[in-house]
């Protein structure tokens, strides 16, 4: 039996939870131990409901946000937390904590031309930021005496496991493969990008580990497992990876709200999934609330039964009252809902674009950022859907036009051909196996490193 840890981007969304439950679950039913790392919120919902445990909200590193924190800040987070937790020693955390302010970012964009670009955004041009987390990750991976770390898109998390020299599986998409172009693949990149690259390789020149020629070689692993199929998710060399095709989570018997047997077949159910509709109090570059505007204000006058929903997030009460044909759920079980709709609309996050490619329903994408606008352009390249690009306004509030969205939902809807390329996609997907080919892969490697 080994022990596992899940780690996450640390961030406030399921798509990642979607992924990386389903091969959880099937690690555990095979006897060994998971736990996970994921800190947002809505993830540690999820996580507690699938009965695992989250290890990460007992870091105050983990609680940063993306101002510059100042010591009055770095005090409060202390005074609120224990000066000494299961994790590590009373001060290292607090004086990684102070250490690290203020952490410097790159501009908040909804254009995020690779992994690297995503990282300087997040605070990884701040070399002190990056220690700090890198020994929180440390500390935790030798506290729960991981066997193996199994990521999902965390940085520090990788540079962690190499560290303590733990067997890494990481599970990607192909756009975070170093072979790859990167999330804005059909353009150029500029020369001015921002970089974390630097302070990544001074990190890791610190811990005696060699220096990386990319950023994305942080999502390379002992194994790397790439989600999608060659087709659905290409990738120019794969050497030493492995498609696994979908995995997407739901959880066994899973209950659905009363009104959901009432969606009879008299008119076609579209479901509207925002996820998160809004990362702050203020308004960002990443935000989803153009989805649920843009729905309001076509999906309102169709003749349609809209199921609205936003992933275990509040809806914000701008958007209050709904539509008549609309009804609204915080949550609804993804696989059930999505096999039960006949269109999908959504921001382009990658588990939606998958359910809705294993579901075999077609989908009008409203992408958000750049990450989110490849997947869009992905599934419309295969035929299994449409998709419009948001705008900012002069306010900066993203908008899309109306008129282009209705026609593509009415025809989405109205054309068989979409839904054929869905179901030729969705028999693709489920014949590579999924979490279950996924733990026995990562089952082995362990075994080969002697674990």
């Amino acid at each position: 039996m080994y022990r596992f840890l899940f780690t996450t981007l640390p961030s406030n969304d399921l798509g990642l939870l979607t992924r990386s439950l389903p091969i959880a679950r099937e690690l555990s039913q095979l006897g060994h131990e998971v736990n996970f790392c994921s800190p947002g919120k809505a993830p540690s919902v999820v996580i507690a409901e699938a009965g695992f445990e989250n290890l990460v909200p007992k870091h105050p590193i983990y609680h940063m946000s993306r101002k510059h924190l100042s010591f009055k800040g770095a005090v409060r987070l202390i005074r609120d937390r224990p000066l000494k937790d299961k994790y590590g020693s009373p001060f290292s955390f607090v004086w990684a904590l102070i250490r690290a302010a203020p952490v410097r970012f790159a501009p908040l964009t909804a254009e995020v031309w690779n992994t690297d670009h995503a990282a300087a955004m997040a605070g990884m041009k701040n070399a002190n930021f990056v220690r700090a987390n890198c020994r929180a990750m440390i500390d935790m991976i030798a506290d729960c005496d991981a066997d193996a770390v199994v990521d999902f898109w965390n940085p520090f998390a990788c540079i962690a496991a190499r560290v303590l020299g733990k067997p890494l599986v990481t599970v990607i998409q192909a756009d975070a493969h170093p072979s790859n172009k990167g999330l804005i693949w059909w353009r150029d990149p500029p020369e001015d990008i921002p970089t974390a690259l630097p302070t990544i390789n001074k990190v890791l020149g610190e811990h005696g580990l060699e220096s990386l020629s990319k950023t994305e070689d942080l999502n390379l692993g002992d194994l790397t497992l790439i989600v999608g199929t060659p087709e659905t998710d290409p990738v120019p060399d794969a050497t030493g990876c492995a498609y696994i095709g979908p995995t997407l989570w739901q959880q066994p018997h899973s209950e659905v709200p009363d009104w959901f047997h009432d969606l009879d077949d008299s008119k076609p159910v579209v479901w509207a999934y925002s996820g998160n509709p809004r990362y702050g109090s203020k308004r960002t570059a990443l935000d989803s609330e153009v989805v649920l505007q843009a729905c309001i204000d076509v999906l309102a006058d169709l003749d349609v039964r809209v199921v609205l929903t936003t992933g275990h997030h509040a809806l914000p009460d701008e958007f209050l009252p709904l539509p008549s044909n609309f009804q609204f759920a915080s949550y609804v079980p993804g696989l059930t809902m999505a096999e039960r709709c006949d269109l999908m609309v959504h921001h382009g996050g990658y588990g939606s674009c998958q359910t809705g490619l294993y579901s075999a329903t077609p989908a009008v994408i409203i992408p958000t950022f750049s990450e989110r606008e490849s997947n869009a352009r992905r599934i419309a390249a295969l035929g299994a859907g449409e998709y419009v690009l948001p705008h900012a306004d002069e306010t900066g509030r993203k908008r899309i036009d109306l008129e282009e969205f209705r026609t593509k939902v009415t025809s989405v809807l109205s054309g068989h051909t979409y839904l054929e390329n869905a179901q030729r996609y969705s028999e693709l997907l489920r014949a590579y196996g999924g979490a279950k080919k996924a733990a026995r892969l990562i089952e082995n490697v362990v075994k080969g490193r002697g674990g």
